[in-house]
């Protein structure tokens, strides 16, 4: 494939929606997943996860490449589709396209969300990272102040951490129409002390560079 990375981000990010975080927010009412080992899994229902390559249902591990988000929540016993109502943008993928997970993509973007995570976690200690099933990042929320990892989009194709500020810096350090983003692979390749550095020395510019 011509972009291994951007297949295996649409094909994950279309289980998150469809197969978990849609059929959780439909029995539970919310759509909050979490980063689990190897990929995520939902906050509360079903007892699902993404690991790798693979959905796994209980003890049973199911290929997510060459099957459907249809296929893959038959399998699981849930109702296939994204949470209804609650935003319009997302994968776009629909139920019965067939998906495709790269190995190596998928490893890199697992520990690109654990390494948020667990930055997330010494920035905010109060907070729990969610793995939010509309953007497909990792972040927490706090005091005006949004942290975060995304595992790429059009603004840039590839993860990067972020940081929005309370409201809008100026000077070359804000490279982001939303506050500042750095690719995770200048992080280090995904470490989590350099993703926490990163959050840190953001949240202290935001204090103290010039306001737009």
């Amino acid at each position: 494939m011509n972009d291994p990375l951007g297949a295996t981000r649409h094909s994950l990010h279309a289980v998150a929606e469809l197969v978990l975080a849609g059929p959780q927010h439909r029995r539970t009412g919310t759509i909050r997943l979490l980063v689990s080992p190897g990929g995520f899994r939902p906050l509360k229902h079903p007892e699902l996860r993404v690991d790798g390559v693979d959905l796994v249902v209980g003890q049973t591990r199911l290929a997510i490449t060459g099957r459907s988000c249809a296929e893959l929540a038959a399998a699981a016993g849930v109702d296939v589709g994204a949470p209804r109502g609650l935003y319009d943008d997302g994968s776009g993928a629909e139920p019965d396209e067939v998906l495709h997970v790269d190995p190596e993509p998928a490893r890199w973007l697992a520990d690109c969300w654990a390494a948020g995570d667990a930055a997330l976690r010494r920035v905010v200690p109060s907070e729990q990272p969610i793995l939010w099933p509309e953007h497909f990042d990792v972040g927490v929320f706090v005091d005006g102040i949004g942290y975060g990892v995304s595992p790429g989009d059009a603004f840039l194709p590839e993860p990067y951490a972020y940081l929005t500020p309370r409201s809008p810096r100026t000077g070359a350090y804000w490279n982001a129409p939303f506050g500042v983003a750095r690719p995770m692979r200048e992080l280090d390749r995904a470490d989590p002390d350099a993703v926490y550095a990163f959050f840190t020395q953001a949240r202290d510019r935001a204090d103290t560079d010039p306001a737009a």
